[in-house]
């Protein structure tokens, strides 16, 4: 290699290495820009997904009435959201980042046995719910929920039903589901898919999948998809399907969403991050975005969110080792 080429090599590398380093510090120590002027919303997720969805709509109305200047989206894709947990709890201090959280996050800390929880972090606000919808393809003999469950019971090992994840929030409804009608949710076929699970259930590889409402309303209203129960404790609106809880099945779990703080903010921080929470919620967009994405409005703050997320975590447990996971 020529001098001037090499010269020019390790120069390259000088800069390179002094660059990464910079953002490394000023990732790690938020710069000078406080949550108002400057403010970045983690999708710990892939985009495309139900978070990166959550997150951009959350940047769109932040934006849409100037609530902060500058509003960001950073995808942490990975492990059901603990990936970017695990990053978020070593950001200590960091006042201009929120990472958005829910229910999806709290069976995969559980199954993972993960250091970092949302008692590492500071829980900031819940914002919104959506709900999953269990479904059987078009041409399926099962016409109700009652039709199901007695199958079900009578062969739970045979019995398939399609989902995301270990642990992911359709696994837990699983399980919940089972538990309710006499069944031990260890022995529920339940076929995690990391990918698209609406593909098997569309096929008839299994017998039934539990997703999402959001992500088949569409094959729904085509009529691809037929709806048995939704997981909602009331019909969901726009939407004519019945509740698991009007069809004599006692189970209701929220696909909860909302924002949590780097652990070591301030009393003030927080309570600055809550203010644009609260401001952000209250913007036309989000209201549209509500009605648009078929979210349900639970906003919750302060000691109700805290009392709230205790309850989660210890029923999310208690079902994650009912599935003998």
């Amino acid at each position: 290699m020529k001098q001037s080429t090499l010269k020019k090599a390790l120069y390259g590398g000088v800069v390179a290495v002094v660059t990464a380093l910079a953002v490394v510090n000023a990732a790690s120590s938020g710069g000078e820009a406080t949550a108002r002027s400057k403010l970045t919303l983690m999708a710990p997720a892939a985009p495309g997904g139900g978070w990166d969805g959550f997150a951009r709509e959350g940047q769109q109305a932040l934006k849409s009435e100037g609530i902060v200047n500058n509003a960001q989206v950073v995808n942490v894709p990975g492990a059901g959201g603990t990936i970017g947990l695990s990053q978020f709890v070593q950001m200590p201090g960091r006042h201009d980042m929120l990472m958005a959280t829910g229910a999806a996050m709290v069976g995969a800390v559980s199954l993972s046995k993960s250091d970092a929880d949302f008692t590492s972090v500071e829980m900031i606000a819940r914002v919104a719910d959506d709900y999953s919808v269990l479904v059987v393809p078009a041409n399926s003999p099962y016409e109700t929920l009652g039709q199901f469950v007695e199958d079900w019971k009578a062969d739970p090992g045979g019995t398939s039903i399609a989902g995301g994840s270990l642990g992911s929030i359709d696994h837990l409804i699983t399980g919940l589901v089972a538990e309710e009608i006499g069944i031990d949710p260890a022995k529920a076929n339940y076929i995690a898919y990391s990918g698209d699970a609406i593909a098997a259930i569309l096929s008839g590889t299994t017998d039934a999948g539990i997703t999402g409402y959001n992500e088949v309303s569409d094959l729904i209203e085509a009529g691809q998809l037929r709806a048995l129960a939704v997981s909602s404790e009331e019909r969901l609106p726009g939407a004519d399907v019945p509740t698991f809880i009007e069809q004599g099945v006692d189970a209701y779990m929220a696909n909860w969403r909302g924002y949590a703080a780097a652990p070591g903010v301030t009393q003030e921080q927080k309570q600055e991050f809550v203010d644009i929470v609260t401001e952000l919620r209250d913007t036309e967009h989000w209201q549209s975005a509500l009605e648009r994405n078929r979210w349900v409005d639970n906003f919750m703050t302060g000691e109700e969110f805290e009392a709230f997320i205790a309850e989660e975590l210890a029923r999310t447990r208690d079902i994650v080792e009912g599935l003998g996971l």
